[in-house]
């Protein structure tokens, strides 16, 4: 629709200009709506005509502004024209923009109305891998799942629409420190009786309680990592009973989606990333990027004198990895494997209300990481 008004446009400023439409449409943009002020549809830039050689660079250009605006008139198709600093402005007939608008419903093509336009000939088809929803596992899902959900399926859609191969990718919350504090207390208070009649809610409970004791609890902690530790390890018993959380939470999960219409081509999570960030370790080791801190952590120094003012750890003091080793594993890994052409990330913001209580704003893991990419 946009582009038919902008050819009609085009085709009267070619016989005033003695120029052919396309060398024009450059010059000749939509003007965005404003809520609160009357604008116009279209605008001619005088300034683009004389870089590209249409009018003389030299000279007045508001004078030569009003003097092109003065030879055109309007018609069936512009109502209206006016001038302003460099600029023509045209404002399109009401009634045919109603007609025009209308009229592709009118010929069934209301589901591809808008995706026809020509507008969209230039732009790069491809592989596009979109990530979003991404909840974490043992974890209810709140509106911050929701916010990225809805609109990660709505780019998804989007993508398609316009002739892209799309990859719905929901890459899970499924590994790290949190499923050892998760475990231990799971091993300390859970009940395999209350986890079968409402699970999300029991290893909610649990692993706020697990947070409380951990906090004046040291053998809490020290179990807490002892877990972790026996999951890194692949030791039979722990991997059992995170499997378990595992496929109990996704369960849930796809009852969630299924109400919202939405599905996904892969689910994929952290936890498939294991083996991959210790090549991720040893990549960085042999490039000499892998520094060992007076902690014992391996960090990437990231400062810009090389000073480890702005650091970013890797590697856990136990050698046990972290979100952003397994996160930068997966990026590899999903290049090689879909090869796409471009991967979009939907954030979910993390807001307090959707942490456990006693855990607040300082909780690692994925949310941290979704915020990041949320913010630049």
């Amino acid at each position: 629709m946009a582009c038919f008004f902008r050819r009609k446009i085009a085709a009267e400023l070619a016989k005033t200009l003695q120029q052919s439409e396309d060398a024009l449409l450059p010059a000749l943009t939509a003007v965005p709506v404003f809520k609160k002020q009357q604008s116009a549809d279209f605008k001619l830039s005088l300034g683009a005509l004389r870089i590209n050689g249409i009018l003389p660079s030299s000279g007045d250009i508001q004078l030569q502004t009003e003097n092109l605006a003065a030879q055109l008139k309007p018609d069936s198709v512009v109502e209206d024209i006016s001038v302003g600093p460099g600029l023509i402005n045209f404002k399109v007939n009401r009634s045919l923009l109603a007609e025009k608008l209308l009229e592709p419903f009118g010929k069934g093509e209301g589901f591809n109305f808008g995706l026809n336009s020509e507008l969209f000939d230039t732009s790069k088809r491809g592989t596009t891998l979109v990530e979003f929803s991404s909840p974490n596992i043992a974890k209810k899902f709140h509106a911050g799942h929701l916010r990225s959900t809805i609109i990660g399926n709505f780019i998804a859609n989007l993508k398609q629409s316009l002739g892209n191969n799309v990859i719905r990718m929901n890459y899970l919350g499924d590994w790290g420190m949190q499923f050892g504090l998760l475990g231990a207390g799971f091993n300390s208070f859970g009940s395999m009786e209350k986890l079968k009649e409402n699970p999300l809610q029991h290893l909610f409970e649990v692993y706020v309680q697990a947070n409380k004791e951990a906090e004046h609890r040291e053998d809490m902690k020290h179990a807490a990592k002892d877990f972790f530790r026996q999951l890194e390890q692949h030791e039979s018993q722990a991997m059992s009973l995170w499997q378990q959380f595992r496929e109990i939470t996704v369960k849930e999960y796809q009852h969630i989606y299924k109400r919202l219409g939405i599905h996904f081509d892969v689910y994929s999570g952290e936890s498939f990333y294991q083996v991959q960030t210790q090549e991720v370790v040893r990549e960085l080791q042999s490039r000499c990027l892998l520094k060992i801190s007076p902690k014992g952590t391996g960090v990437v120094d990231l400062s810009p004198n090389e000073d480890m003012s702005n650091i970013c750890t890797l590697v856990r003091s136990d050698g046990t990895t972290l979100y952003i080793t397994r996160d930068i594993a997966a990026a590899i890994s999903r290049k090689e494997k879909y090869c796409f052409d471009e991967m979009i990330y939907v954030p979910y913001i993390k807001t307090r209300h959707s942490l456990p209580p006693q855990v607040g704003n300082n909780t690692k893991g994925p949310t941290n990481r979704h915020f990041d990419y949320a913010s630049g």
